[in-house]
């Protein structure tokens, strides 16, 4: 049992690098894709939308079926999925066919991520305490991976359809080989470390059943939290160049330092949700992040600015897997389900994020507009005690955010 539950963490750490690997593919590719279909970057923009709207629709769908078929059904048919559709961007030369290309794979990235959010939530349970960021942590390892492999083919002479080509037969491969270390479904004799008898139907899905407010509670905190990311991956780099007159080599550093310690806190997360618990991972984290981008708003000099973006990464860097862990562990039953709704929600902030700073530099300066997210961080912070709501019928990996050895015994 406990060989196959490292085998399972282990493969789901290669899924979620997957999934990074594929979407940082189409990243890379985005200036080759722009200029051969003839599209402007406001155009481009459009068409990032139907990526996202594909995503949320795959959210969607992934988040049922994991929950009727199992996990480890799912994920590796996501994986599939996603790889093979990662081809289509890289062969369109028309605008259209640029936007369902996009819409079809942004369905098989949202697929395979609410999937493999699921599975991990089942290896959480199945250990017993929060492994839930590490693997967060990887799918920001993948998109690393994903600018070198990038970087290479260009200097090999790649076109851009090679290269997407051979990225999507590589995940494939990587994604059918790696499913057999996958857990199976929970409340069979093979599924390892979980407490589900033997006479309970985990397929079975809601079933109708009505969806807990504590689920659309941890939807809206996602969308908040994810807001808040959104917005620094589109502006930081802008908001020193622009505002704080920083050269672009400078600038760039901005979006380098929020993305660096928002991986290096994702690694250490579970650590500290282990030792604190999971309510004062969302809760402290959400307030240095205030905290950080409240110092970039203010702050006239660029290095208090970076320290700033620095704090902000490190803040919300634990608060996103704890929600979808907290939404998985909810009820068991639902699991999938649930985490696409969390997700599904969270991901509509990561996309609106951008457009909202964009709309408000209309009525007040740049650096100003970054005072939305941090009320969003406090107001997440001061929620965070919705992490210690126990999940019905008493199960025991609920208690992940409010077990006996943590600290956080207030809220």
């Amino acid at each position: 049992m406990e060989r196959a539950l490292r085998v399972a963490r282990a493969v789901t750490f290669v899924y979620f690098v997957l999934n990074g690997t594929l979407l940082g593919m189409w990243v890379v590719q985005i200036p080759a894709v722009e200029e051969r279909v003839g599209i402007s970057h406001a155009a481009l923009g459009g068409f990032l939308v139907l990526l996202g709207a594909g995503a949320f629709l795959g959210m969607q769908l992934g988040g049922r079926l994991s929950d009727r078929l199992g996990t480890r059904t799912v994920v590796p048919l996501a994986g599939v999925l996603c790889s093979a559709t990662l081809v289509l961007p890289g062969l369109a030369r028309e605008p259209w066919v640029l936007g369902a290309a996009l819409l079809v794979f942004g369905f098989g990235n949202g697929t395979l991520d609410v999937s493999m959010n699921a599975h991990a939530v089942q290896v959480e349970k199945a250990y017993g305490r929060p492994v839930m960021s590490a693997f967060h942590a990887t799918f920001s390892v993948g998109g690393v991976l994903a600018a070198l492999v990038g970087a290479a083919a260009v200097d090999v002479g790649w076109g851009t359809a090679a290269t997407l080509t051979a990225a999507a037969c590589a995940g494939v491969v990587v994604a059918l080989v790696s499913a057999r270390g996958l857990l199976p479904a929970e409340g069979t004799a093979e599924a390892p470390g979980t407490g589900t008898e033997a006479g309970e139907n985990p397929g079975a899905g809601t079933g109708g059943r009505a969806v807990p407010a504590r689920i659309w509670f941890l939807a809206v905190l996602a969308l908040l939290v994810m807001l808040c990311e959104g917005a620094a991956n589109d502006w930081s780099v802008l908001h020193l160049k622009t505002v704080l007159g920083a050269s672009e080599s400078t600038a760039a550093f901005a979006y380098g330092t929020f993305a660096a310690t928002m991986t290096v806190g994702r690694l250490l997360a579970d650590r500290v949700s282990a030792r604190f618990g999971t309510v004062a991972v969302l809760r402290y984290g959400a307030a240095l992040a205030c905290a950080g981008i409240t110092l970039v708003a203010l702050s006239p000099w660029i290095w208090a600015a970076l320290v700033g973006w620095g704090l902000f990464g490190l803040g919300l860097s634990g608060c996103v897997p704890q929600l979808f862990s907290a939404a998985g562990h909810t009820d068991p039953a639902a699991a999938g389900t649930n985490v696409s709704r969390v997700a599904g929600l969270g991901y509509i902030g990561m996309l609106a994020g951008p457009a909202v700073i964009g709309w408000m530099t209309h009525v007040m300066a740049l650096n100003h507009t970054f005072l939305l997210p941090a009320l969003f961080c406090a107001t997440a912070a001061a929620a965070a005690g919705v992490l210690r709501t126990p999940a019905p019928g008493g199960d025991p990996s609920a208690a992940l955010a409010d077990r006996p050895d943590t600290l956080e015994t207030t809220s």
